[in-house]
């Protein structure tokens, strides 16, 4: 049988290019592959979480996301793409794993902390945002999921997702499956920096991304902006490739480019001006970015397809998770009226 991988994103705004090599890029060859089932999960649910005061950027961001879904390559014929919140089975689901799960090692888990502080909640955080470990635990185990793309931030997340799974067979028997993570292997694409710094994270809250929608106009922008070598200040000053922003996006994107090879020779010299290379990274992203809004803009001239595409696929993954809901059912001894019992 296929191993079945489950993945997904928050509707809170366009895909960017961190996306696009830390994830998308990953899921359109897993896909090809033939060798999975794949589950991939537009999480609205889990975005009002955090937005629950402004759920029209959620809800209007659903087709944005699934857009950039069928931009990329992604084949609703191979690929299982669905709401979050059109699976009622997860939500009785994450009511089940509630009861396996204390308030302390929630409060713990150390991604969870991270992402309190930096939204300030600080006090005021929503249980919804809480436990969102467990409600993670709800998604992977509806589909029967035995990989789970992560980065290396959310490791911690998916640790407790296992514990809850190991907790539950234990209890009840063994009727979930436990996860495993499916780390990208290229580090640089695992955290794609802002257009502001090599320490920020491409991100959409900090609105420093390039975006896969974003027009050739405004990449172009957006490279120029880019950060490079300070003390870089006339082009036959030797220069920085460490830290450069600019030198960071020529090794993801284009790798193994002898033509990138060289600039970085002759850069860190002296001679070779930071326009020359920031318009080399324009052409390179253009060659990635020009064919995905092509097909952007084919889909975007369809809504009503598209919106049946997420139909059908949440169709497919309601059966799927109500299949896991009753065996969790069973196995818990609350089935009460089920005839086949």
């Amino acid at each position: 049988m296929k191993k079945v991988i489950l993945t997904g994103d928050r509707p809170t705004g366009k895909l960017h290019l961190g996306h696009f090599v830390g994830s998308l890029k990953n899921r359109v060859e897993l896909q090809n592959s033939g060798e999975y089932d794949m589950f991939i999960m537009i999480a609205d649910q889990q975005a009002l979480t955090d937005n629950a005061r402004n759920p029209a950027k959620v809800r209007e961001n659903v087709l944005e996301v699934a857009l950039d879904y069928l931009a990329v390559g992604l084949d609703p014929t191979k690929t299982t793409l669905f709401i979050q919140s059109q699976i009622p089975a997860l939500y009785e689901l994450t009511i089940h794993y509630q009861n396996l799960v204390n308030l302390g090692r929630l409060q713990r888990n150390p991604t969870i902390k991270t992402e309190i502080r930096e939204r300030g909640f600080e006090n005021s955080v929503p249980v919804g945002f809480l436990t969102y470990p467990i409600a993670q635990a709800a998604d992977i185990t509806a589909f029967n999921a035995n990989l789970v793309p992560v980065g290396e931030d959310q490791l911690p997340i998916l640790e407790q997702d296992r514990e809850i799974v190991r907790t539950f067979n234990s209890l009840y028997g063994d009727v979930l499956t436990e996860p495993e993570a499916m780390l990208a292997t290229d580090e640089k694409s695992r955290r794609l920096p802002g257009i502001n710094g090599i320490d920020e994270k491409m991100s959409k809250s900090l609105n420093n991304g390039i975006y896969l929608s974003d027009d050739t106009a405004t990449v172009r922008e957006k490279v120029m902006q880019m950060y490079t070598d300070p003390d870089h200040v006339h082009i036959d000053d030797p220069g920085r490739v460490e830290g450069n922003v600019v030198f960071y996006y020529l090794d993801v994107f284009a790798p193994n480019d002898p033509r990138v090879a060289e600039m970085k020779e002759h850069y860190q010299r002296g001679g070779l001006g930071d326009v020359t290379v920031k318009k080399y990274l324009i052409d390179v992203l253009e060659g990635i970015l020009s064919p995905i809004r092509e097909k952007r803009a084919y889909y975007e001239t369809r809504p009503d397809e598209v919106r049946e595409i997420l139909r059908a696929g949440s169709e497919k993954a309601n059966v799927v998770a109500n299949e896991t809901l009753k065996k969790v059912r069973d196995a818990v001894g609350i089935n009460y009226f089920d005839k086949e019992k």
